[in-house]
């Protein structure tokens, strides 16, 4: 019987991205809505693009800021979907008036 030896330093970080990739969900913006992204949490941060209608954004991590009242309800949960650009959570159809991602950091 032979024993394999495991190398416990090593990580594989190709299969890592690809689980954290597959795991990654999108969810819809409001139909018929063309969404500022903001380059921060709140409304007094400068628009960095607009997202044309039936676009689709991940949630990376949520963070509180100015509250919003879109079709989704009233909120101050604005989603990060990408490196320094956030939309707010009111627009954005999670299922839930909360937090559904972890706290941005």
């Amino acid at each position: 019987m032979s024993v394999d030896r495991v190398d416990e330093g090593r990580t594989d970080q190709g299969a890592e991205a690809l689980a954290a990739t597959a795991a990654l969900r999108y969810y819809p913006v409001a139909p018929g809505v063309r969404l500022n992204v903001r380059s921060g949490p709140g409304t007094g941060y400068a628009v960095v693009r607009v997202l044309i209608e039936g676009a689709k954004v991940p949630i990376f991590c949520q963070t509180p800021g100015t509250t919003v009242t879109g079709p989704y309800g009233t909120s101050n949960i604005w989603d990060n979907i990408d490196s320094g650009e956030y939309v707010s959570d009111a627009y954005v159809k999670t299922g839930s008036d909360g937090y559904i991602a972890s706290r941005c950091g």
